[in-house]
């Protein structure tokens, strides 16, 4: 699950983790009044203002409609006013967004970090995530922060640093030493980083986080290091142990229809094809997914029922399947061991009742327990089913539906 910016500076700031401070707000008389407020705080004119959605380079991103970035510099209240004005309600895009771009419904003014100049800031780049091959986590890290990091990968890959942290051991002293000394701090500055990033790992591992990520990572003149954006990601996993946390889930930056699978328990991914997919178990997904591709079509959607499927998770899965325009058949590919395949059978037919006027082809493929029964309900029942046993068979009539349509 992914959190805003401004959600995830609050989470670290529990954490004695120093951060960009600043106010999230939804209209433009919060900013003004936002400002207000860090110019008291502060005594600093200047302030930054930070379309938030759930996706990262919004300083290079636009603004569809106004042409301005997701991340702005306000120099006065007037610029502030501007700015969350151009910003809120538009649509951001960005590399990671694609095309179609994320609605901007709240924007955060913050303290202007820069205001000692260019001589005196220094930026960094670190991020914890897992590293599955080795079965721990890893701290990423170079001196090279900022809005061009990806770069820094291609065309420097020696600037990037890892650490990895044992399960049993946590982050070592020793480790967070080398940290600081690889970003080429010293004195003060060194000490504040080796707390920092001892207390950044503490929020990680506490909060259950897939990913976090502080970019850039912030050296202020006064030796401070602090946190001026960050990117956190939650395994959802884990939200049992955080009701807390997943309370500040933003469902309007997910895909409705992610979010309408969700209340049936369904694992639904939207893709880009023209075949859609229902199937019990991850790995015959996989498996279904790659027949399409081979008899010459294209899966619209990953979507797992599981193994408990019923009349009504089916009918909830083809209601999602059937708002995809570019569906042009469906199969449905069951392997019968927890659940039956004539039950299963029984909830396409209801299904496919209840919704009526399904205009695309429908192919079902019905394999283990009760797969006869099964087929012969589905043969029977008069409807537009097109039925098979073999998953080769189910392929191929997949192959005709689209060729057809």
């Amino acid at each position: 699950m992914n959190l805003h910016e401004y959600q995830a500076k609050e989470l670290l700031k529990k954490f004695d983790i120093p951060v960009q401070d600043g106010i999230a707000c939804s209209t433009v008389q919060e900013a003004e009044e936002a400002y207000r407020q860090l110019k008291t705080q502060t005594g600093n004119r200047f302030a930054v203002v930070k379309a938030q959605i759930h996706a990262g380079g919004r300083g290079k991103g636009v603004i569809r409609e106004t042409g301005i970035n997701g991340v702005k510099v306000a120099k006065s209240l007037e610029e502030v006013q501007e700015f969350a004005g151009k910003m809120l309600g538009g649509t951001l895009v960005t590399l990671q967004t694609g095309p179609s771009g994320k609605t901007v419904n709240k924007i955060f003014v913050a303290q202007d970090m820069y205001y000692d100049g260019p001589s005196e800031r220094k930026e960094f780049y670190l991020s914890i995530l897992p590293d599955r091959s080795k079965g721990q986590n890893v701290i990423i890290y170079t001196t090279e922060g900022g809005m061009n990091i990806e770069e820094v990968a291609h065309t420097h890959p020696e600037k990037i640093f890892k650490e990895w942290i044992h399960p049993c051991h946590g982050l070592l002293p020793f480790q967070a030493r080398r940290i600081a000394f690889h970003l080429q701090l010293t004195g003060e500055a060194f000490k504040n980083c080796v707390k920092f990033v001892t207390q950044l790992y503490k929020a990680y591992v506490a909060l259950d986080c897939s990913m976090l990520e502080i970019n850039p990572l912030f050296k202020a003149a006064d030796d401070r290091i602090v946190a001026v954006d960050c990117k956190m990601k939650l395994d959802e996993n884990a939200l049992m142990r955080h009701p807390d946390l997943a309370a500040m889930r933003d469902i309007t930056e997910e895909d409705p229809t992610e979010v309408e699978a969700g209340k049936y328990n369904l694992n639904f991914i939207k893709l880009d094809g023209n075949v859609g997919c229902m199937v019990n178990g991850a790995g015959l997904a996989m498996a279904t997914m790659d027949m399409i591709k081979l008899s010459g079509g294209e899966p619209a959607n990953f979507l797992d029922v599981g193994g408990t499927a019923n009349a009504q998770t089916v009918e909830a899965g083809f209601k999602i399947i059937l708002r995809d325009p570019n569906v042009k058949a469906i199969l449905i590919n069951i392997f019968g061991g927890i659940v039956r395949c004539d039950r299963v059978a029984q909830g396409v037919i209801d299904a496919y009742k209840n919704i009526g006027n399904i205009h695309v082809p429908i192919i079902v493929r019905l394999q283990g327990t009760n797969a006869e029964e099964a087929k012969k309900l589905i043969d029977e029942s008069g409807l537009q089913v097109q039925s098979a046993i073999r998953l080769s068979e189910a392929a191929e009539l997949v192959k005709k539906a689209v060729s057809a349509n």
